[in-house]
């Protein structure tokens, strides 16, 4: 436009918007007397600028030429100039000739001469008047000046166009604008520093603002260019140029929006990832900082020594670690208040995700790292202290002893009244022995192993060479007043001896149980009932029987009449199919009927809110068991329906995989708890009714626990029909093991998880190997207090449990009343580690009985099982865990074979944990059915030929209440 104004402006040509025939944009050259002046190139820019406008394909121009009041000269140029000028498809021209008499007829004459050069070039019609031009046009397309009713301004077109070229260059700026600062976002490099981000996010978002602010103004002015058009459009609806003009400018607004849109959400994502670049340096600079600081912890932690030379500077190194533990604490808060940061940093779907989460797990492993370094430390530092203290104690007991044997006036024991006063004296002294100096050298090495240092072996060889020294002088001591008060006794009076008395009557303590129960385990996984007992829900057992009699009718009278084995074979498959189908049908009820219809919005108001939050609880991990059996377990079994053979391996090669199990019959107990709450919930009523279930939720939701049970019993029967070999038998056998482990693995587990009151983690404990309820007696070293105990001819009911580290004693509890939990629950009394522990296979009296000792005998248990197999079971898992504990010393044992003659001398077995049982003769070691055993006591058993002894390895005094072990 701005090329072409000035001619524009004095109407050389213009566009007054009329049409011709075939929709034909008519182009008018008014009467202009400098047309010849006007150079070719300005005036082609002038035709090219108006046929650019109408902007439609194949658009055809029709031009009037306005020549009355000029020469036929000037025409005949002004047609050469259009024919070599004019950029579009030119339909027709429509000439109007001179009015005077003359140039009409010199017109005429030189038209009709010339007319072939210009019909070849463009199709001319010359007309005489306006009136012959009304036969090409419709009077309502022409402008007044040709006697028509079209209505024209050309200052207001000149001002229209120029405003919608305006607006176009306008948008083509913006568009520029934004492309050049999204430029600018995307090539910026991004500081180091948080105030550099900062400065660089306000920086941009000024810009921005300012952007936007633009886009508004041209968007502003566009609308109000739109809303002038469309007001014409309303005023004249036949003009084209206006409609043209009106979807030109609808056309650029579309842009510009679209433009706004694709800027506003660059960037939103650019200062979105600057936001999270701020926010990932601020996370490592704290990440860094927390990891310093945990390393100094631990490096201090290091630096501690893990036992002190003395009592004195053990306890001030537990000080010192109970001042390091409490700083740790709080910066191991301070790191979890990191790590949930991250967390929350990475559910923000953050661009650094992995690395903020790789940041966290790193700040968790030194937590947990410098936690475990910590409770080693206090661990060790325990023992190294409680080691120092009772070496302290003996030292002092040694001291004691000799004092007492200073203080003793000769003069006074010279009777045997005041040698008697003496040895009492003495006895009482002996008595209260600190237990450490009855353990032994080796036995105190064996429990302090991980706190021994060169200097506390020194103290600890002192203070048994000083109790040596001092028991030699007590020994002595007590030789002499037993000579003095000896000395005035009357002569012993020979007697006949009399007759064996009759055997004294049994105590209650070692009563045997008349009658052995057949061999089997009891499983109480405290399940519900079926809805008949939902108000009192007692607990089950689930029982494997090892001696279970076939006695299903259905299975037996299917097969009464069949007699191979494989075809028995057979149908015990088919079943094991066919309820697997049905039970995988079953699960998926469940699921979809009660647990898919809690998202259900029909059933919201029947649903308690509590509810929905807690079907994770209800239905425990069931959907995890339905996707193994329906997607995999169920297809194995099915590819077995041929060849039972393979059902075993199938088992097997699924062991894995079954232990889903243990966390839903975990989770049973809770689900019942809350079936309890809300079985009588509409929801579930309405569940059940669209289910067409007769039986409750809370019935399917023991399936799960049934249908563990019946795999034994499937695969029982399937090796009932099996030879010995046949193909798959040592499978099945393998997969019915399988399957009673896991049972008792799912048993042992429940009643794990109900024990209250233990200070600690059990898992610390290692793996639980049994469990179970029994009688119990205790009795202790000393004399009176075992007595004292021994006297209860009433047993103390415990539950025991049996780790790889260690062996709980636990008081079972039941609630009682109505709505109360059956579930049993065990509070923790007492635990024994397995490294101080000792067995008695048999006990005088009960075959149901053995013994558990722990640190030399300190403390002895004496256990009723309530059948001889239950009492074999666990002696051989604790023969079991002491062998295994009895290999991890054999290396360190070894060691004493190298040693010399005098040090390797092996104590009495009254010292090393050694004990006959009752019946068997003393110092036989002809078997380990008579003996008991602990851990640290099995590498001293090297020869069965007994050894000489040392003068120093003097035998203990015994207690006057024990009597001699009879010989035979």
């Amino acid at each position: 436009m701005k090329e072409v104004d000035g001619y524009i402006e004095k109407q050389v040509a213009y566009l007054s918007g009329g049409r011709g025939e075939d929709s034909s944009v008519i182009v008018t050259l008014p009467e202009y007397s400098a047309f010849s002046d006007i150079p070719e190139e300005s005036l082609a820019k002038v035709l090219t600028y108006l046929t650019l406008i109408p902007r439609q394909p194949g658009v055809k121009f029709i031009i009037i030429l306005d020549r009355r009041l000029d020469t036929w000269t000037s025409i005949k140029t002004a047609l050469a100039r259009i024919a070599a000028s004019f950029p579009g498809n030119l339909h027709l021209v429509l000439v109007l000739r001179p009015t005077s008499f003359f140039q009409r007829t010199v017109t005429d004459l030189g038209f009709r001469f010339s007319q072939e050069d210009f019909m070849l070039k463009m199709p001319v019609v010359m007309l005489s008047s306006v009136t012959d031009l009304l036969r090409y046009i419709d009077e309502n397309q022409l402008t007044s000046e040709f006697g028509g009713t079209l209505d024209y301004s050309h200052s207001d077109w000149i001002v229209l166009r120029t405003a919608i070229e305006s607006f176009a260059v306008t948008v083509k700026d913006i568009a520029q604008m934004l492309q050049a600062f999204g430029t600018e976002l995307a090539e910026t490099k991004l500081p180091d520093e948080g105030t550099a981000i900062m400065r660089l996010l306000s920086t941009h978002t000024d810009k921005y603002r300012k952007l936007k602010e633009a886009i508004r103004s041209v968007s502003k002015e566009g609308r109000h260019l739109l809303a002038s058009l469309e007001a014409s459009g309303r005023e004249e609806d036949s003009l084209w140029d206006v409609r043209l003009d009106w979807e030109t400018v609808q056309r650029l607004l579309a842009q510009l929006r679209g433009m706004e849109s694709a800027f506003d959400g660059f960037f939103e994502k650019h200062h979105l990832k600057l936001q999270q670049y701020l926010q990932l340096l601020r996370y490592e600079h704290r990440f860094k900082e927390m990891e310093l600081s945990l390393e100094r912890l631990a490096s201090q932690e290091r630096e501690m020594s893990s036992s002190g030379e003395t009592l004195t500077q053990t306890e001030q190194t537990l000080r010192d670690l109970d001042s390091l533990e409490a700083h740790a604490q709080e910066e191991m808060g301070h790191a979890q208040i990191i790590i949930l940061h991250g967390h929350q940093l990475a559910a923000s779907h953050h661009y650094a995700m992995a690395l903020i989460v790789q940041r966290g797990n790193e700040l968790r492993h030194r937590c947990d790292t410098l936690s475990n370094a910590l409770r080693v430390k206090r661990t060790h530092l325990s023992q190294a202290h409680r080691l120092l203290l009772r070496l302290g104690q003996a030292q002092s007991w040694c001291d004691d002893g000799a004092y007492l044997l200073a203080q003793q006036l000769v003069g006074k024991f010279q009777s045997k009244e005041g040698a008697q006063a003496a040895l009492k004296d003495i006895d009482r002294f002996l008595e209260g022995a600190p237990s450490l100096l009855s353990s032994g050298p080796d036995l105190l090495a064996v429990e302090f192993e991980s706190v021994l240092t060169p200097e506390i072996q020194v103290q600890i060889g002192k203070a048994f060479e000083k109790h040596t020294v001092v028991q030699e002088m007590i020994h002595n001591r007590q030789v002499c007043l037993r000579k003095l008060a000896d000395k005035h006794v009357r002569p012993i009076q020979l007697v006949a001896p009399r007759a064996e008395s009759p055997p004294r009557s049994k105590s209650p303590l070692f009563s045997p149980k008349h009658g052995v129960d057949s061999l089997k385990f009891s499983f109480d996984l405290s399940l519900p009932g079926k809805r008949t007992s939902r108000k009192s829900p007692a607990s089950r057992k689930i029982e494997v029987m090892h001696d279970y009699q076939e006695n299903r009718s259905s299975l037996r009278s299917s097969l009464e009449v069949e007699d191979s084995p494989d075809l028995l074979k057979r149908h015990v498959m088919r079943e094991l199919i066919e309820t697997e189908r049905v039970y995988v049908e079953e699960l998926l009820s469940v699921l979809l009927g009660y647990r898919g219809e809690m998202e259900n919005p029909a059933l919201a108001g029947l649903l308690p809110p509590i509810l929905r939050s807690k079907r994770n609880v209800l239905f425990g991990n069931m959907p995890e068991i339905y996707n193994f059996h329906s997607r995999v377990f169920l297809h194995d079994l099915e590819g077995c329906l041929e060849t039972p053979e393979g059902v075993g391996a199938c088992f097997l090669e699924r062991k894995e995989n079954f232990k889903v199990y243990e966390c839903y019959c975990q989770n049973k107990p809770r689900s019942e708890s809350l079936w309890r709450q809300y079985s009588d919930c509409a929801f579930f009523q309405e569940c059940q009714k669209k289910l067409e279930h007769k039986l409750g939720l809370d019935s399917y939701l023991l399936k799960p626990v049934q249908r563990l049970t019946k795999y034994q019993l499937l695969l029982k029967e399937l090796l009932k029909y099996s030879a010995g070999g046949c193909e798959g038998t040592s499978e099945l056998q393998g997969a019915l093991a399988a399957m009673l482990h896991l049972l008792k693995s799912v048993n042992d587990s429940m009643h794990q998880i109900a024990i209250t009151g233990y200070q600690g983690e059990l898992c610390d404990l290692g793996r639980v190997l049994m469990q179970g309820s029994f009688s119990m007696w205790i009795s202790h070293k000393k004399g009176p207090t075992r007595m004292k105990e021994l006297a209860r001819f009433k047993p103390t009911q415990r539950h025991l449990f049996l780790y790889e580290r260690a062996l709980l004693f636990c008081k079972r509890r039941a609630e009682h009343g109505e709505g109360a939990d059956k579930t049993p629950s065990y509070s923790f009394k007492h635990c024994l580690k397995m490294s101080a522990v000792g067995i008695t296979e048999n006990v005088k009296g009960d075959v149901k009985k053995f013994e558990i000792w722990y640190s030399g005998r300190e403390e002895v248990y004496v256990v009723q099982a309530p059948t001889v197999e239950v009492k074999t079971a666990w002696l051989g898992e604790l023969r079991r865990i002491l062998t295994n504990q009895q290999k991890l010393l054999k290396d360190e044992r070894c060691v004493d074979i190298q040693m010399p003659d005098h040090i390797r001398r092996s104590p009495p077995m009254s010292e090393r944990g050694v004990r006959p049982s009752g019946g068997a003769p003393t110092g036989c070691l002809s078997g380990l059915d008579f003996v008991s055993l602990s851990a640290d006591v099995f590498m001293c058993l090297r020869s069965r030929s007994p050894r000489p002894r040392s003068p120093r390895q003097r035998p203990r005094p015994r207690p006057p209440n024990r009597p001699r072990p009879q010989r035979h």
